[in-house]
This record gives C-alpha cells, structure tokens and sequence, in this order.
C-alpha cells in the first residue's frame, strides 16, 4: 500500500470523521520559478518553510491546521497552501510572503493546482465529488459537480484540467474557461501519477494495477499503453528529449520510456520504494525519491545510468530544484521536515561548497568531490 492514496481512508466515515492514514502529497513542496523561492508544507509548525534560494534567507510563515500541499500562479506571484484539517486555503503574496487571504474550500481538501490561464485555483476534498474553484482575482469560490480528484493537472496552453481518480477508468476534463465537463478514457481503473507533456499535448498516467503507463494524445483522447514495473506511482517528463521516467514503487526501479516511440527503453533500479522524480532538463539529470531507503538516486539522462545515491533525510516524499538546478530540496515526513541538497554537477563531477542551514534543525548535505555517494 503506498503512503499517499487518499482512496485507503475509506474506512472514515464522510463527514467529520478525519482521514484514518497520514496524507502526503507531490505537492508538497514547490518551486515559485517567479522568484526562485521554495516553498514547503512543515505540518508540525502549522507553517509553510519559505526559503529564498538566491538571498540565502529562509522563514516560516504560520497557515493553517495539517497544511498538505502548495501550488504556485507565478503569473500573479500568489502562493495557495492547501490546510486540510482547516479546511482552508492560505494564499500568500509572492514578494512579501504575508498571507493575504484565507478560503474555505470545505471539509478535508487534498489536492489544488493553479491555472495561470484563467487566474484559477482548483481543490478537490476527501469524501468529497465537489471541485472548488478560487477566482484568484477576487478569492472567491464557485463549486463544480465533477467528481473526486486524487491529482490534478493543469494544461494552461490549451486551458485543461484533468483530474485523476483513483477510482476512476476516465479522467475528468475541465474546460478553463466555461467549466464544461467531458471524459478521457484511460482503460482501467486504479490510476495514481499523472504528468503533461505540454510540447507534444500529451498526457502519462500511472495505472497500478496494471502496472503500466497510458500516453494519451490530447487532441485525440486516444492512448497507448506503455509497460512499467510493480505499481508504478510517479511520472515525470523532460521536454527537451521527449523522455518519460516512471518510479515503480513496487520493485524499486525506474521505467524510462521514450516519448517519441511510445516504448520503454531500459529499467534502472533506484532505491527502497521510490515515490517522487524530479526532472533537472537543462542537465538532464533525473531525482528519484526513495521514501524508504531515506535517499535520493540521481539518473544520468543521456545513459540512464546512476550517477549518485544521496542521503535525503527521513522518508522523502517530495522533491523541487531551484531555477539554476543547483540545489534540491527535499520534503520529508517528521523533523526536520526538509532537507537540502547542494548539486553541482559539471561534466557530471560535485564540486565541493559549504552552504549555511537555512531553517533551525534543517538538514543541509554538500557533495564533495570525494564523496561516497557518488558512482
């Protein structure tokens, strides 16, 4: 059983009754490319962790109760903290950081992203077929009957929103603009990751029990079925190659698949049940969680080799690079709730720098030119 799914907390009763596992969510941690700020839920301080790469500060800014997971209109420079045992959503100002408003989005809110075409912010709750739509201009909410959404992804180049149900054999299509509702079959049901190729309209989405990845063709709603490994839970994509990296939870690897092709190419293994990739297309170098092995393994894009294995603190479950990709960020699950690591890879090579702690009790990890974490 992965440690995410909010679908597992169905033994709660709807209602008051919380979520009976802990929630994390891929969102929990981000990037504001806006302004190169990285932004982190930290539950056990009712905060989010704000750290400004570039001038080396950091701060904790209280939200509310549980906050869960952060997306960022960096058209607006508006930051949104989901809080899901407040029911709330704190937006913050991008250049100041101060929240500027609070909204209710009702009982047990699990997953929000923005849609910087249209200046909105969509939520989806536990127990819950109702998505709440923020005008971001205004703060103010209208509700749409589309059903419940575990991930949600955003095409604002084509004003899309898709969301994914584990539940579900289709996902959910919402127009930006007029909220109007269609289907995109998907073939099975028991879907998890999902991730937008933006430059070729295309969308990957995990379907675990299957154990496979679906390519759909956006314009067509038609899709392909791709091969992965045992219960494949994330999917990332670097446009520049046009390459799709899929972590398998269930075997501890990682499918590479090719964008073009629509095939897998090669399996590397990674570390004990991988749970997040972050992809780095300017170095084309790829960052995989593993929740259970406390590390994060760094893939070679041009060989699909492993290059390193870093300690990430305990049970990573999220990931951000900084605009240079020169620092990733890591959400972890108890205290310290984020780790940071220095990368500085040139002809693939860590040179050594010492970096500061940006937050009390943050773990901080240098590569040294030495250091046994490199392969």
């Amino acid at each position: 059983m992965l440690p995410s799914l909010p679908s597992v907390a169905e033994s709660a009763a709807a209602g008051d009754t919380p979520p009976s596992v802990e929630l994390i969510s891929p969102r929990g941690i981000v990037l504001n490319p806006a302004t190169n700020k990285v932004y982190a839920v930290d539950p056990g301080h009712k905060a989010v962790a704000i750290i400004d790469v570039a001038a080396r500060t950091s701060r904790r800014v209280k939200v509310g109760d549980d906050p869960l997971a952060i997306a960022v209109n960096s058209v607006t420079n508006r930051v949104y903290v989901l809080n899901t045992t407040s029911g709330t959503v704190s937006v913050l100002d991008g250049k100041t950081d101060a929240v500027v408003a609070t909204v209710n989005v009702g009982k047990w809110p699990y997953v929000l992203a923005a849609n910087p075409a249209e200046n909105k912010v969509y939520v989806s709750n536990i127990f819950s077929n109702v998505i709440t739509i923020i005008d971001g201009a205004t703060n103010t909410t209208k509700t749409v009957n589309a059903g419940s959404a575990d991930a949600i992804a955003i095409d604002p180049k084509r004003n899309k929103v898709f969301l994914l149900g584990y539940e579900a054999s289709s996902l959910i299509v919402l127009n930006g603009s007029d909220n109007a509702l269609s289907r995109m079959p998907v073939g099975a049901m028991h879907l998890w990751g999902i991730a937008l190729d933006e430059t070729s309209a295309t969308l990957y989405v995990t379907r675990i029990g299957n154990g496979d990845v679906v390519a759909i063709d956006e314009n067509s709603n038609t899709f392909t079925p791709i091969g992965a490994g045992q219960l494949p839970c994330a999917v990332a994509v670097n446009e520049k190659t046009n390459t799709v990296y899929v972590a398998n939870y269930g075997d501890d690897s990682v499918t590479v698949i090719d964008g073009v092709k629509r095939v897998a190419v090669t399996t590397v293994p990674v570390g004990s049940r991988p749970l997040a990739i972050a992809v780095d297309s300017q170095n084309n170098l790829i960052y995989v969680a593993n929740m259970h092995g406390n590390s994060v393994t760094v893939i070679d894009g041009s060989s699909n080799k492993v290059v390193a294995t870093l300690p990430a603190g305990s049970n990573p479950y999220a990931m951000a690079l900084d605009a240079a990709g020169t620092a990733l960020f890591v959400a972890n699950l108890g205290e310290p709730s984020v780790t940071r690591i220095d990368l500085h890879w040139p002809g693939k090579n860590p040179i050594a720098e010492t970096r500061p702690a940006f937050l009390p009790g943050m773990r901080v990890i240098v590569l040294t030119a030495s250091s046994p974490y490199m392969r």
